[in-house]
């Protein structure tokens, strides 16, 4: 009798493959719809022991632990995430996705939901801050404009900061200076540029406009599907709910 292990050849496709290096490669081979479209939202029993979610006692509130966990993991990995670690250059010189189609999404399609777990919370702010860089770039530089016209004195400041940058170069370009006249009137740019950016409180309109560009940008890369899912359409359901004459 033949032994079992010429019986059975090895199959290379009876291999388990773990689940992140599964993600991985669809990640990397471009199969991002098929990430994004398995990874439906769980249900509350699947977070929970199986002996919990087989008892038929279990009440509402064990279903709503869960849901607070999982909502606290996902939050928690947004927190802890680099967004731009995907980023490359190539993606900000791509041309700009349409703002209305591609940025906010189609007519009639379900283009935004909760991710379900961490890593698909993960998957959706890179993918999305690589497809919409330009956009939350453009929107950065708006956040900002909308704070220095609600601080005018900053918006002082960045002009006479420009204004003594522009003399500087001017003074460089026309007139043949000294080498050591020319490095201590670069310095004596830096330190008025200094003095004004402190008086103006040009650095809280910075941080304003960084700060809420990028809760902006996490909301939406975190909210945005990557494959936006059609809404069903009532006239078909009840055409075909309704029962045929004879």
């Amino acid at each position: 009798m033949a032994p079992s292990s010429s019986t059975f050849k090895p199959n290379p496709l009876s291999l388990s493959v773990p689940d992140p290096a599964l993600d991985r490669w669809l990640r990397d081979s471009g199969y991002l719809d098929l990430l994004d479209s398995t990874a439906s939202a769980p249900s509350s029993s699947a977070s929970l022991p199986p002996s919990t979610a087989a008892s038929p006692t279990a009440g509402p509130s064990s279903g709503v632990a869960a849901d607070v966990l999982s909502f606290a993991r996902t939050l928690a990995s947004l927190l802890a995430l680099n967004p731009f670690a995907r980023l490359s250059a190539a993606d900000l010189a791509a041309p700009t996705p349409s703002w209305s189609l591609a940025f906010v999404g189609p007519p009639g399609a379900v283009s935004y939901s909760w991710p379900p777990t961490p890593t698909q919370a993960r998957l959706r702010v890179q993918e999305n801050v690589r497809r919409y860089a330009r956009n939350y770039a453009a929107l950065a530089i708006l956040v900002f404009a909308c704070c220095l016209y609600r601080m005018p004195m900053a918006l002082l400041g960045m002009l006479a900061s420009l204004a003594v940058w522009e003399g500087v170069r001017y003074c460089r370009d026309h007139w043949d200076l000294a080498p050591g006249i020319a490095q201590a009137l670069l310095h004596c740019a830096q330190i008025a540029t200094a003095i004004l950016l402190y008086i103006c409180n040009l650095q809280f309109a910075l941080v304003y406009a960084i700060g809420l560009s990028y809760v902006v940008m996490m909301l939406h890369a975190s909210l945005r599907k990557l494959t936006p899912s059609n809404l069903p359409d009532p006239g078909n359901r009840n055409k075909r709910a309704q029962p045929k004459r004879s």
